[in-house]
């Protein structure tokens, strides 16, 4: 090998790739648990935890308006049974998304809940009409602009789902304390 290029190549060894020293600590532990990341990560995690947990108490508070009617207004089929179903598991996944306990998991039901959310309400008003089984809700406006506005929250929720589901609990959460408690060890043969 040509001395020069092997120079080359002990110098870039040392260099470190902008982000690295984070990344390297974000690794996963063995069962998919992200003790390393940014303690920042939490704000995420309230944020749209805490969303999920309130939208979820409204359709048992306001069963006509956030939960059950609204469904059926929206077209959502057994809108009797989906609106409790629904309620329930935007409870229970915000509150895990909350406390950081099993965060990825709790991720994947919420983003097909907002994934439908999107498709049945937002959808049809960019369209401007319904479409299969989903209704125009009624709106001063509809087209691009009025999807747009109606769906920023959604949108938030999204963006901050996926984020979750990439990174992790972060090191403010019950995940870690998990990953951090020592492990039983099996029994040494006697």
């Amino acid at each position: 090998m040509d001395p020069r290029f092997s120079r080359v190549l002990h110098l870039a060894r040392g260099l470190s790739v902008p982000g690295e020293e984070v990344n390297d600590r974000v690794g996963d532990d063995r069962m998919g648990r992200s003790p390393g990341g940014p303690r920042a990560v939490i704000l995420i995690r309230l944020l749209v935890g805490l969303v999920f947990f309130e939208e979820g108490i409204q359709k048992f508070l306001f069963p006509a308006v956030m939960g059950t009617g609204r469904f059926a207004r929206i077209g959502i089929p057994l809108p009797d049974v989906m609106g409790p179903f629904v309620g329930g598991v935007e409870i229970v996944c915000g509150t895990l998304l909350v406390v950081g306990w099993l965060t990825r998991l709790a991720a994947v039901p919420l983003l097909m809940d907002i994934t439908v959310a999107i498709l049945s309400t937002k959808l049809p008003t960019l369209l401007c009409h319904g479409y299969g089984p989903f209704a125009l809700p009624q709106l001063n406006r509809y087209g691009f602009w009025s999807m747009a506005s109606e769906a920023r929250t959604d949108y938030a929720m999204l963006m901050g789902l996926l984020f979750l589901l990439i990174v992790g609990a972060g090191p403010c959460s019950l995940d870690t304390l998990r990953s951090r408690r020592p492990q039983a060890s099996s029994p040494t043969p006697v």
